[in-house]
């Protein structure tokens, strides 16, 4: 047994008393979410399934034997099943007939949780089409992890859009649109398109964006900094271009719904009927239409509506 595989005995004791005596039902799917990057991140349910599982369906097989080999989990070659982007519609077949036969079936990606910018969607489907059980094992994400460290404006939640396109023309296209998002905005990236990147979202100018690098790794580099200097960052070290990326692109303050309500109305009061102009106030602005009707009454009261 490996160095590796030895340090992690402890965590394979744990997961089989904290997580053996769960139900695993057969004729299952189990997606399961692994390290991106940190091999202590793995979760007890997940290192206890892939231990149970009769066969594990994955991105790259020779990554999941490796990750499998550091934990003491090593496969026979025959219970590990090459399911990607090039091939899932065909091996989410084979997996469906394993489960009708009453096997657990496990899917791996090569980091992180399946079927998000990784393949194992169309096996999802596939299986779901087919009348059977998918259980998630949730684990790391670089998406909640990088928005846990950005402190960026997510009052209004937050938009994953994941890799933008490869094509020049199409990515500035995707920028011109997220220009246009309030909401925080969640990108991923490889390290060998990462500048091209870099160089389309520098014309959102001083819109903050926090960059993730290595996220987890021993190396992990996350800075916050606008937009147009983020170039310049990637360029100042050759190992900032280095490794996955994940970005979050913060999100723009908004005008405060109750005092644009209010501007509106002021302009509307002086030509319209009191409900006519809350209504149109209300439409225009948002604002609520209660609040607005109360402040038309007040400023009719006070005259300030001609102000």
């Amino acid at each position: 047994m490996s160095a590796s595989a030895s340090s992690y005995a402890a965590a394979r004791q744990a997961a089989r008393e904290a997580a053996g005596a769960q139900d695993y039902p057969e004729g299952a799917l189990y997606v399961v979410a692994t390290p991106i990057g940190n091999l202590a991140d793995i979760g007890l349910r997940a290192l206890h399934l892939l231990a149970l599982a009769d066969r594990i369906a994955c991105e790259d097989t020779r990554h999941t034997q490796s990750l499998l080999r550091a934990y003491g989990l090593e496969r026979a070659p025959g219970s590990l099943l090459a399911l990607h982007q090039h091939n899932e519609a065909g091996a989410a077949q084979q997996v469906v007939g394993w489960l009708r036969a009453g096997e657990r079936v496990a899917y791996a990606s090569d980091a992180g949780t399946p079927a998000v910018s990784d393949p194992g969607a169309r096996l999802v489907a596939a299986v779901q089409a087919a009348g059977l059980r998918v259980v998630p094992i949730p684990g790391p994400s670089s998406v909640t992890a990088l928005l846990s460290a950005a402190g960026s404006q997510q009052e209004g939640g937050f938009v994953f859009a994941g890799f933008l396109p490869a094509r020049a023309g199409e990515r500035e296209a995707a920028i011109e649109a997220l220009a246009r998002e309030a909401r925080a905005v969640v990108l991923l990236e490889a390290p060998h398109r990462i500048e091209a990147l870099a160089a389309a979202l520098s014309v959102l100018g001083d819109r903050p964006v926090t960059v993730g690098r290595e996220l987890t790794k021993q190396f992990e580099q996350v800075a916050t900094l606008p937009c147009s200097q983020l170039p310049g960052w990637l360029a100042a070290d050759a190992q900032h271009t280095r490794g996955e990326f994940a970005l979050v692109l913060h999100g723009v303050a908004q005008p405060d719904q109750a005092d644009d309500g209010e501007r509106v109305l002021r302009l509307l009061l002086p030509e319209l009927p009191v409900k006519s102009a809350v209504r149109l106030a209300a439409d225009i602005t948002g604002a609520p239409r209660n609040a607005l009707y109360e402040r038309a009454l007040q400023l009719k009261k006070s005259g300030s509506d001609t102000d």
